[in-house]
């Protein structure tokens, strides 16, 4: 599919609208599934100029197999969310399951017990357990960040019981009075701990839960409205409000943080923002090892969405000679920045302070990248002091600069001895 094919065909008819996307081949078969704050935006970027630049090979070759774009309107982005996990579950797109390994992606998982939770974990403990701990398991979900922005806003619909939830019949046979979990004292558990809510009044709230993840929103209105209708008839009508507000809260989902983060993702370069929530909040670290400035390496470490991506770990040999650690950073950064067809970060963390942010910005700059750049500060034990960053993304992700850098000196001492070693 051309791009004036594109512009002149099914531009036009794409909704500015929350929704999925399925790209599609000549015979049918869905190539690629993606979610989308506005449908009309997303699927235009795909057809952008700097295409190559700003989302790899990968896709572009997705892009040039396509024949056909089909689109699915939600009516929020949680809602888009969930579908698109559903969709790649159920398609198993090649383009989605290549592009991460399937042992990162993200599962809610409902367990298999009286009274049960409501988990995330990753795909790698899920391949370590026996799936008879799971009542129900859901996803992929590509991005972890996004997903436990979802469940927030889903708790606050249909609390539920978590890890740290001791049921209060558990707590009794302990010889103990029940307490309530702290998620009870905010309202996010819907009183499993404390025994005020039943085992069939919560199994009932599970059915909820699962018909939301099921993508079938209409089908538990439907349901809700008949319970409203019935505790209406027995006048038990705190109950009947009850529900008459979650019915409420699930026609005006407020998804707001999910927006905001959407938001935060998108191309680097010119400075020139679009949606890019396949790849996720997207962090490269780097690092410098030596001795006494012989055998001098460098390395690349990402950290996608709080977790590390180490298939996108990169070594490299410093060829610049004399430079010190600033000349050794600018080579790693130029040599990284001549692979586009890798995903472009959405941070840059250097170990050093103020001079490697200078290095770093003057070499970006130059290559025409707005990039956002971080520092982490060492004290005289080389333990983290201090973050050079903008407030809002160090306190926002300090936890995540911490890891991307540990992971770059960790990398990178061990490469450097291992090449030590080999060379002497």
């Amino acid at each position: 599919m051309t791009s004036q094919e594109f512009s002149e065909k099914i531009l036009p008819q794409l909704p500015d609208t929350p929704g999925v996307y399925l790209f599609k081949d000549a015979s049918g078969k869905v190539l690629y599934v993606g979610k989308a704050t506005s449908l009309r935006d997303r699927v235009r970027s795909y057809f952008s100029a700097d295409l190559i630049a700003t989302r790899g090979r990968r896709l572009v070759d997705m892009v040039t197999k396509a024949a056909s774009i089909d689109t699915i309107s939600t009516d929020s982005v949680l809602e888009a969310l969930i579908s698109e996990a559903n969709l790649i579950k159920y398609h198993q797109p090649l383009y989605n399951i290549e592009e991460k390994d399937n042992r990162s992606w993200n599962y809610v998982v409902i367990t298999e017990e009286e009274f049960p939770k409501v988990l995330l974990i990753r795909g790698r403990v899920l391949a370590s357990e026996t799936n008879a701990l799971y009542r129900h398991i859901f996803g992929p979900f590509p991005y972890g960040s996004q997903l436990r922005e979802a469940l927030k806003i889903i708790r606050k619909i249909f609390p539920f019981r978590d890890e740290k939830c001791v049921p209060a019949n558990v707590q009794i046979a302990a010889g103990k009075k029940p307490r309530p979990c702290f998620n009870r004292q905010i309202g996010l558990c819907p009183g499993v701990c404390t025994g005020e809510i039943s085992r069939e009044a919560y199994a009932e709230h599970i059915a909820h839960f699962i018909l939301f993840f099921q993508g079938k929103k209409k089908e538990l209105i439907a349901t809700l409205e008949k319970e409203m209708n019935k505790y209406a008839a027995a006048e038990k009508f705190e109950e009947a409000a009850h529900v008459r507000k979650t019915i409420f809260a699930l026609t005006h989902i407020q998804d707001i943080a999910l927006l905001k983060r959407q938001d935060k993702i998108g191309d680097a370069r010119g400075g020139a923002f679009f949606q890019n929530t396949e790849q996720g909040f997207r962090i490269e670290a780097y690092d410098v090892a030596h001795s006494s400035g012989t055998h001098t390496v460098g390395v690349m470490t990402v950290v996608t969405d709080g977790e590390p991506t180490k298939s996108d770990y990169r070594k490299f040999r410093i060829r610049t000679k004399n430079g010190g650690d600033t000349g050794a950073l600018q080579e790693i950064l130029r040599r990284r920045l001549d692979h586009l067809e890798w995903p472009l970060p959405q941070l840059i963390v250097v170990d050093g302070g103020q001079a490697q942010i200078n290095t770093a910005k003057k070499l970006l700059a130059a290559r025409g990248f707005t990039i956002t750049l971080a520092a982490v500060v060492k004290d005289e034990h080389h333990k983290p002091r201090d973050i050079i960053a903008p407030a809002s993304i160090a306190g926002e992700h300090k936890t995540e600069i911490l890891l991307a850098n540990a992971e770059a000196h960790r990398f990178a001492v061990t490469y450097h001895r291992r090449r030590r070693d080999r060379l002497s």
